[in-house]
């Protein structure tokens, strides 16, 4: 069957089109995506302004349309922290099912460390024993650990790349006292997240996910995406470390000219090492493993375990919260208007 998957991210919106059925791996059919940093909508008083909810709405019209276009047969729409933690993230998401027809599911941050390890733990098997995992957003960072596919320990903090270059690193060459400031801000957070990890036991094998690892670990000289997923990709601690001091002295439009790193990603890249050197270090890690899956991926997998089950009730990844419902099949996209369920 196909499956659309609509992820409202910190950075982008994206709808992934796949092809796949119980058991078998989700093969990508097609993709829509838009750059869209809903973080930079903020007001002051933290809510998601007009102009950014108007954003949003335009792009989950369009994924919805293309979804129908497109024959897919069910379909998974989620947001993460930057609806999530939006002043008016509640009624931003009543309005977008008001004007769209379409439900997003708010996923915690501990939903999403948890559906993500169930990802990473497809992907590398049993045999890779207790997995740590990291994924760095635009608005927060998720780590969990687990030796089966369900996590011991899940959480989240607000050290987004994009959060934090926002909050912490203003201008195209954050200043010495900026960067202490930030570097201070971090390590403190993360080592009151990795105090929860006490009792877990040492993974045997540590991974990262996200465009944020893919961008890091690819200026560190690991293969193109060009090469394909298969390919071991490895992140090291002192390599890391050696170029968040390059990126820190490197303006943002010579950031975009690395290899691996988009436009978009390009400020936030300095953020997002910071924050991936300092995790390595307080949980001691000198090497990480690159996952080519991640959220979707966990999501997309568990949906089709449900289809398997035959079970009527919804995936639920951790607690007792959502990840995705057991939509309606999405009809052919009308000519005038936009279908609604």
């Amino acid at each position: 069957m196909r499956l659309g998957v609509l992820d409202i991210g910190s950075n982008t919106v994206h709808l992934l089109l796949v092809d796949a059925h119980p058991g078998a791996r989700p093969v990508p059919f097609a993709s829509h995506k838009r750059p869209l940093s809903l973080v930079a909508y903020l007001d002051g008083e933290g809510a998601i302004n007009e102009e950014g909810q108007h954003e949003l709405i335009s792009f989950v019209r369009e994924a919805w349309a293309s979804a129908g276009l497109h024959q897919a047969e069910d379909m998974l729409a989620f947001c993460t922290s930057a609806t999530r933690e939006a002043a008016n993230g509640t009624e931003g998401l009543e309005r977008v099912h008001r004007e769209t027809g379409v439900v997003l599911d708010e996923l915690t941050g501990a939903q999403e460390a948890a559906m993500t390890l169930v990802a990473v733990r497809r992907w590398y098997g049993w045999g890779a024993g207790t997995i740590l995992d990291f994924d760095i957003g635009g608005g927060s960072f998720e780590m969990a650990i687990g030796h089966d596919e369900q996590p011991d320990v899940a959480t989240s903090v607000p050290l987004g790349a994009g959060r934090l270059t926002r909050d912490w690193l203003p201008g195209d060459l954050p200043s010495a006292k900026h960067m202490r400031e930030a570097q201070d801000y971090i390590r403190a957070t993360l080592e009151a997240a990795v105090s929860e990890f006490d009792g877990a036991g040492r993974p045997d094998l540590t991974v990262g996910t996200s465009k944020t690892f893919r961008s890091l670990a690819r200026i560190t000289a690991a293969a193109p995406s060009a090469a394909g997923p298969y390919v071991r990709r490895e992140l090291r601690r002192r390599d890391l470390g050696l170029w968040t001091h390059r990126l820190a002295a490197m303006p943002v439009a010579g950031r975009a000219n690395l290899p691996g790193v988009s436009e978009i990603r390009a400020p936030q890249l300095l953020a997002g090492a910071m924050v991936a050197h300092t995790a390595m270090e307080l949980f001691k890690v000198e090497v990480m493993q690159i996952c080519p899956w991640a959220l979707r991926e966990g999501l997309i997998l568990k949906r089709f375990d449900h289809l398997l089950s035959d079970s009527e009730s919804p995936v639920r990844p951790v607690g007792t919260g959502p990840v995705g419902r057991a939509l309606r099949p999405v009809p052919a996209p009308r000519t005038a208007g936009v279908p609604v369920r």
